[in-house]
């Protein structure tokens, strides 16, 4: 059930991600296109304070013209090491440093048209430190107690996928 390269296109090369149009050879031997955003990879961080809350993000996401509920998260710079990067992004968004990071799991955003692949990590034995976030990311970092997870999620305060995945993995939640 492979399907075979014949050729490929870059349509669009960006700071972030380049769009690639592939044609390919499905198993039946007909000929067809795929458009493949090419993404570098990302990680995603779910802090847990001594208190049990979570500590949050809430930044105002262009695409989707609204503010968000977030796991701190970024993207990885060239050979970047996963853990690197989560210790870099929670540092910068956070403020905090982890003394443990362990990855909870890692999952394809949308492998039906991007190669991008998240992983989750859970940071643990947190230190206060100073937030250094990106020139143009405007964040408000917020405590969340567990028990209002699903109530936040109701009112789609939170409502991305790597951020539902990380709390919802981690605590256990069922919506429905």
């Amino acid at each position: 059930m492979v399907e075979e390269l014949v050729a490929s296109e870059v349509a669009f090369a960006g700071r972030l991600l380049r769009l690639r149009v592939d044609t390919v050879r499905l198993p039946s031997g007909r000929v067809s296109r795929r458009e493949v955003v090419e993404h570098p990879g990302a990680v995603a961080v779910l802090p847990v304070l001594p208190s049990g809350e979570l500590v949050l993000v809430r930044q105002y996401r262009h695409a989707v013209g609204r503010t968000l509920l977030e796991v701190p998260a970024g993207t990885r710079e060239p050979d970047e090491p996963a853990e690197a990067c989560a210790r870099r992004e929670l540092l910068e968004e956070t403020g905090y440093e982890a003394g443990s990071l362990r990855e909870l799991t890692r999952f394809y955003v949308s492998p039906g048209w991007a190669s991008e692949e998240l992983i989750v990590y859970l940071a643990t034995d947190l230190v206060a430190r100073q937030a250094q976030p990106a020139d143009d990311e405007q964040l408000a970092v917020e405590r969340v107690a567990p028990e209002r997870v699903p109530e936040l999620i109701r009112r789609r305060d939170i409502a991305d996928a790597k951020t539902l995945i990380a709390v919802l993995g981690y605590l256990g939640l069922r919506l429905v």
